[in-house]
């Protein structure tokens, strides 16, 4: 999909990834980007830069972002490209107590199931549009010393191959990023964590891979290149993975000097 012309929606957009897509789409032609975020202060701040549109949602309350489309579409124009980015995280294990699970499944996780149902049916009815869903790197690969991060970035990577299989014939392109750790308010304190060892990577240059991503119809943005090395190393020898991954986990998780 080009971008020129079209209504696009960003979520999490008040900094870091989102941040990044909203200016990169809107130099790219984008006719109007709506800049959403629970931080309208932030998200208000990213749409002066562009002339977009700030709207303040909690993308963990469905009801948020069916208004955030409503509104959308009301005062901007059919949604053609949605950008379900918001995402959060939390460190532990299966200790982590089940309101905090919660939470972090609807952001990381429902978020995108409520932006799918209340937007593709119009897409589909207009002939096609597209989505582009944040997950993580973490969602291919597992992330050492955050069990509810790893669980609900997996949940999203497949909830992507879902809506690309089942919705391709109908006109709607997928596609999911998964970067490893990028310089965001996320990742502030944690620039030596396991994540950070192929580098950090600076938002704009993972918006400019999505851009390149959706203009070609890729469904897998990997803004580092390393993590398709780790998927197939993976694939190849599970066991031989986890023993790594085990490695990791004893220099980097709990109880580590740097965990």
């Amino acid at each position: 999909m080009k971008l020129k012309d079209k209504i696009v929606v960003v979520t999490g957009a008040a900094s870091g990834i989102g941040a990044a897509m909203a200016k990169c789409f809107a130099g790219a032609g984008a006719k109007k980007v709506i800049c959403a975020d629970i931080n309208l202060e932030g998200a208000t701040e990213t749409a002066a830069k562009i002339d977009g549109l700030a709207i303040g949602v909690n993308v963990g309350n469905e009801d948020e972002i069916k208004a955030l489309i409503k509104r959308t579409e009301a005062e901007a124009g059919p949604i053609d490209l949605f950008c379900s980015n918001a995402g959060i995280l939390t460190l532990g294990g299966v200790e982590v107590p089940n309101e905090d699970w919660q939470r972090i499944w609807d952001i990381n996780v429902m978020s995108h199931v409520w932006a799918a149902r209340h937007v593709v049916p119009g897409m589909i009815e207009r002939g096609g549009g597209y989505l582009l869903n944040t997950a993580s790197a973490a969602g291919l690969l597992n992330q050492v010393g955050a069990a509810p991060y790893g669980v609900t970035k997996h949940a999203a990577v497949g909830l992507a191959e879902w809506l690309a299989m089942t919705y391709g014939d109908q006109g709607i392109g997928v596609s999911v990023l998964c970067p490893q750790a990028v310089r965001s308010e996320m990742t502030r304190g944690l620039e030596g964590s396991v994540a950070a060892l192929d580098g950090l990577m600076e938002p704009e240059e993972v918006a400019s891979d999505c851009l390149q991503g959706i203009e070609n119809n890729e469904f897998l943005i990997l803004p580092h290149e390393e993590v398709l090395g780790y998927i197939r190393a993976k694939a190849q020898d599970y066991d031989r993975w986890i023993g790594g991954m085990q490695k990791l986990n004893r220099r980097f998780g709990p109880g580590s000097d740097q965990g």
